[in-house]
């Protein structure tokens, strides 16, 4: 995760003219391993249509000039990778692992936790943020604090 760099410019108008005819290819896809060529080396590929969809998202995300890094769900990481992904201190991120909030496992003295588990947890506080920004919006329009 720390050799992510942002694309070039080159790279991303390369990525949207790529995104275009992709999803535009994938629109006409009945297959689920369709076959692709590669034109400099006339070599015919099948590919999972699954993978194909991930390689649009991927181009789509370059193309607005944001780095992009595929990890495997099952990846176990550390806690100090685990506390940069959330965005908190390492010591917090335990407190929440001891608390029982995120999942994990214990190998020796070291913790490790599924990146989908980090996932999981940082959707269910981005979704109790939005609830309780709804919640003040919503007292401060009751008491005429916020005209809408």
């Amino acid at each position: 995760m720390n050799n992510i760099e942002r694309p070039s410019k080159e790279e991303q108008k390369a990525a949207m003219e790529s995104y275009d005819a992709l999803t535009a290819a994938l629109d006409q896809i009945h297959s689920d391993y369709p076959e692709i060529e590669i034109e400099e080396t006339n070599e015919r590929i099948k590919i999972p249509l699954k993978a194909l969809q991930l390689l649009a998202k991927i181009l789509k995300e370059t193309s607005q000039g944001k780095p992009v890094s595929i990890v495997p769900i099952a990846t176990e990481i550390t806690t100090q990778a685990a506390a940069e992904l959330i965005g908190c201190s390492r010591p917090h991120l335990v407190k929440l692992l001891e608390n029982g909030e995120i999942s994990y496992t214990k190998i020796g003295k070291h913790r490790r936790i599924k990146y989908q588990n980090i996932i999981d947890y940082k959707r269910k506080m981005k979704a109790k943020q939005r609830k309780l920004l709804i919640e003040i919006m919503n007292a401060d329009e009751e008491t005429g604090l916020y005209d809408s």
